[in-house]
């Protein structure tokens, strides 16, 4: 047991040096840890994934975004839904609230730390939203087929005049 207290005082002091997500917007500008539960991980048309931390992402004073280029690096952040997170970085002002872009899956500490990787079909060039190998181009992409001219058809006055016959070879 005085193994293990000195352990577990070291684990709290290092979760008393996160800063709560209400209290990051005080610290913009500063390389810090910020802790809280994400409710919803979602991603935008971009590609970008937010982690939110609020039933509403627009009236939350934190958030954390993880770029489509970058989630190699990070993992499949779908799996920090409704786990609590302390992720380590610079703290950001973006649209008037605190936001640390996650780069890197060593800015995650405690149960979210080891997130898996992102599945290999995942494209973050397609958002995710193709499959490497598996590619279909969208329509608006797509050249026309050509147009084949319409068959040729005959006049109908032809048909009733009788064919000529080949000139005879003189004799």
């Amino acid at each position: 047991m005085k193994r293990l207290l000195p352990i577990l005082l070291f684990s709290a002091s290092l979760a008393a040096k996160c800063l709560p997500m209400n209290e990051a917007g005080k610290h913009i500008g500063d390389t810090k840890c910020v802790t809280g539960k994400v409710l919803t991980v979602t991603e935008s048309p971009n590609g970008a994934w937010f982690l939110n931390f609020c039933d509403d992402y627009r009236q939350c004073p934190f958030s954390v975004v993880a770029f489509a280029r970058d989630l190699r690096d990070v993992g499949d952040v779908r799996y920090l839904a409704g786990k609590q997170v302390e992720i380590h970085g610079k703290i950001k002002e973006y649209k008037g609230r605190a936001e640390i872009i996650l780069r890197d899956r060593r800015q995650l500490r405690g149960e979210s730390a080891k997130l898996p990787p992102v599945p290999k079909d995942y494209d973050a060039s397609r958002h995710g939203r193709y499959r490497a190998g598996a590619f279909s181009s969208s329509k608006s992409s797509q050249k026309p087929a050509k147009a084949k001219p319409p068959p040729a058809t005959r006049n109908p006055s032809d048909a009733e005049t009788p064919a000529e016959e080949p000139a005879q070879p003189p004799k």
